[in-house]
């Protein structure tokens, strides 16, 4: 098994969990020559490295699913959400790309990540909704596509703020807040301990859809290259099992709740 039960006490508690050699470097090396293709940027002239970031939509090249669906992840993800209750993931989105610069990049907010949209769909995903059983989302996952120091812009994640993010939801039922809501509410998390999601390339970070992160300025030397996708549910999160067959996933809400 990929995780062992102290890891997986760990997501529950922690909201997080760290898998190194997730996937092959080489795969996360072909996956960063696509990704410079797409930046427009030349990997050899920091001089065409203008912005502090630059985000990469949507894509489906076969060396992106290869790294989202090897069997060290899907053992993972067995454990955390339970088995047969996910999808594969065969395209990735949401690729943040960050340089070295001495500009703030607009984007270092804490925040949840929405899952579902308002009742007339819209592209303004500032407008997307989260509610307290994570409709359509069961993971956040950070696949790092470069070797990642804390000086290379890490993700920085406030361990254990998913549980108050939890209690913040549930008032509101089904129907949940959107992500401006829900951040200006997420001030209750700021005195959580924060760590960073450092790694080597090919390590993967599974988080609890309610872990409160951010992003921050690059201040090392080497341009970061990760993506972010949701890891989407087959079967959507239940909160009232007849059986008691609840993953820790569901364990850590249920928790929260009580």
């Amino acid at each position: 098994m990929t995780l062992t039960s102290t890891q997986i006490e760990q997501f529950v508690e922690e909201g997080f969990v760290r898998i190194d050699g997730a996937f092959p470097r080489s795969t996360a090396d072909a996956a960063r020559d696509i990704l410079w293709r797409e930046t427009g940027c030349d990997p050899d002239d920091p001089a065409t490295w203008t912005r502090p970031v630059i985000r990469v939509g949507e894509l489906s090249e076969p060396v992106f699913a290869e790294a989202a669906n090897t069997q060290r992840l899907y053992d993972a993800f067995d454990a955390l959400v339970g088995k047969g209750r996910w999808l594969p993931c065969l395209r990735m989105i949401s690729f943040p790309v960050r340089f070295p610069h001495p500009d703030d990049p607009g984007d270092a907010g804490w925040h949840v990540d929405a899952s579902f949209p308002p009742d007339k769909y819209t592209d303004d995903f500032l407008q997307w909704r989260v509610n307290y059983r994570s409709r359509d989302r069961l993971l956040l996952m950070l696949f790092l596509f470069s070797d990642t120091g804390e000086t290379d812009a890490p993700t920085r994640l406030r361990i254990g703020s998913h549980r108050d993010v939890v209690r913040l939801l549930v008032p509101h039922g089904e129907e949940g807040l959107n992500i401006l809501d829900l951040a200006g509410k997420s001030v209750v998390t700021e005195n959580h301990p924060v760590t960073f999601a450092t790694g080597a390339a090919g390590t993967v970070y599974l988080c609890h859809p309610f872990l409160v992160h951010a992003a921050q300025m690059h201040r090392g030397r080497v341009p970061k290259f990760m993506a972010q996708p949701g890891l989407i549910p087959r079967e959507q999160i239940a909160l009232e099992r007849a059986d008691g067959d609840y993953s820790p996933l569901e364990r850590s809400i249920r928790e929260a709740m009580a």
